[in-house]
């Protein structure tokens, strides 16, 4: 049952204590508990949605606004999510304010009845494939169906090293890229694909 107390929390208002007890279930997909003497195990494979304002007062890098907070503040906010709980986040997108007249002249998007086909088909591509989600894959069945050919491994080898990245960086990247071939109905991971899913985990590269 979620606490009421939580509800509209921002991400970095949590205990730092609390979020980092997230990285081994949105690792593993599994939770061990340690009392005394005894031990369990559960499953724990969640979808985890996060949200945080850029600094504590929210108006760092608006357009109009002015941010009041000092560096050391927005350092320290920022901080309270480690990069160890970043990296195990699959996206992270920066989301920046619009100007009222700008939100208004919007097109009209796509409707949710389209895009639910779209993930639909998608998903049931995954499992006709593999036997399971793309998050789930690993090892070998990451190394088969996340496959790149030789123009691509190379862009992403230097697009890791570029951005200084981990290695479950790397493989949270090509699990996206082939979520995002998939939602295309392509068969295999093209160069476009790794690109849209690197810019998908820019976030913590720029902070």
């Amino acid at each position: 049952m979620e606490d009421p107390g939580n509800i509209g929390k921002s991400q970095s208002e949590f205990d730092r204590s609390v979020l980092e007890s997230l990285r081994e279930p949105l690792e593993s997909g599994r939770i061990h508990i340690s009392r005394a003497a005894r031990q369990a195990e559960f499953p724990a494979r969640f979808q985890f949605i996060g949200a945080m304002n850029p600094c504590p007062c929210g108006y760092l890098g608006h357009a109009t606004r002015t941010c009041r907070c000092t560096p050391e503040q927005v350092a320290r906010y920022q901080g309270r999510i480690s990069g160890p709980l970043l990296d195990r986040m699959d996206i992270q997108v920066e989301v920046g304010a619009l100007e009222p007249d700008e939100l208004l002249r919007l097109p009209q998007g796509e409707s949710s009845h389209a895009i639910a086909a779209r993930v639909a088909a998608a998903a049931e591509r995954q499992i006709r494939r593999q036997g399971c989600m793309n998050t789930a894959l690993a090892g070998a069945a990451l190394d088969v169906h996340c496959a790149l050919d030789a123009h691509a491994s190379n862009w992403l080898a230097g697009a890791l090293k570029r951005l200084g990245w981990s290695a479950r960086a790397a493989h949270r990247v090509l699990k996206v890229s082939r979520t995002i071939a998939d939602l295309a109905a392509q068969e295999s991971i093209a160069l476009a694909h790794l690109a849209e899913a690197v810019q998908f985990r820019r976030v913590m590269a720029d902070h």
